[in-house]
C-alpha cells in the first residue's frame, strides 16, 4: 500500500546566504519525483536578547518548523550551512527542542537524510553531515546517505558525499554545480521511495 495522500518529506534547514536554501529546493524536487508531498521549513536565527528580535513570520522563503511539522512528517531532510564543521546554532537549538518527541518515539522508524553546504570545499561537509545525524540517531530514525550507484558521486569536482547531499559554495560562480543538482534530487527521491516503503511495511 502507498503512502497516503496527506503524506509529506519534511525538508527543514537554516540557510543564512541562501545556498541551503537552494539545495532544499532541489532535494524537493525529488521528493516529488517519488510520489510524495515535499513540505520546505526553516527555522529563526538565534537571538542574543531576552526578548524577541525576529517577527513569528519570515519576510521571504519558507515559513518557520513547527512541532507539528517535523511530529508528523513521514520523513526527515535535514540542513544546514557548516559551522566550524558543525550545524548551524539555529537548526541545533530547534532539535534540543524536541525532547517530547524522543519520549513518544514520534520519529521513531522514519527515513531521515542530511545535507549541507560549505564556503570551501574541504571546510568541514562530512564532520557537518555526520553532526546533523547524531540526534536523529537518538531520536531512532532511519538514516539513508547516496548510494555509489549515482554516478554523480564518482565523477564531481564540488560537493556530493555518500554521507549526505553537499554543495561548495564558493565554486561555479555561488551556483548549484550539475552534479549537485543531481545528486540533492536523487536523495530527496531516496527518501521519499524509502517513506512509502516504510509505511507499507507498517500497514
Amino acid at each position: 500500500m502507498a503512502a497516503s495522500a496527506e503524506s509529506y518529506i519534511l525538508i527543514l534547514y537554516y540557510s543564512r546566504n541562501g545556498a541551503t536554501a537552494r539545495m532544499a529546493a532541489e532535494l524537493a524536487r525529488g521528493v516529488e519525483a517519488s510520489g510524495l508531498n515535499a513540505r520546505l521549513r526553516t527555522v529563526p536565527s538565534v537571538s542574543p536578547d531576552t526578548d524577541a528580535s525576529l517577527p513569528p513570520v519570515p519576510d521571504a522563503g519558507a515559513p518557520y518548523c513547527s512541532t507539528d511539522d517535523l511530529r508528523n512528517c513521514a520523513g526527515l531532510l535535514l540542513g544546514s550551512p557548516t559551522r566550524f564543521g558543525n550545524m548551524a546554532a539555529p537548526l541545533r537549538y530547534f532539535l534540543d527542542q524536541t525532547s517530547d518527541m524522543w519520549l513518544d518515539g514520534s520519529l521513531t522508524g522514519k527515513p531521515a537524510a542530511v545535507f549541507t553546504s560549505t564556503g570551501s570545499l574541504h571546510g568541514g561537509q562530512e564532520s557537518t553531515l555526520i553532526s546533523m545525524m547524531l540526534p536523529l540517531l537518538h531520536h531512532g530514525m532511519v538514516i539513508a546517505g547516496i548510494p555509489y550507484s549515482e554516478a554523480a558521486l564518482m565523477h564531481t569536482k564540488t560537493g556530493g558525499t555518500p554521507y549526505g547531499a553537499s554543495h561548495w559554495a564558493a565554486g561555479n560562480e555561488g551556483a548549484l554545480s550539475e552534479d549537485e543538482i543531481t545528486l540533492c534530487r536523487a536523495l530527496g527521491q531516496r527518501i521519499g521511495t524509502l517513506a512509502q516503503k516504510l509505511e507499507a511495511a507498517h500497514d
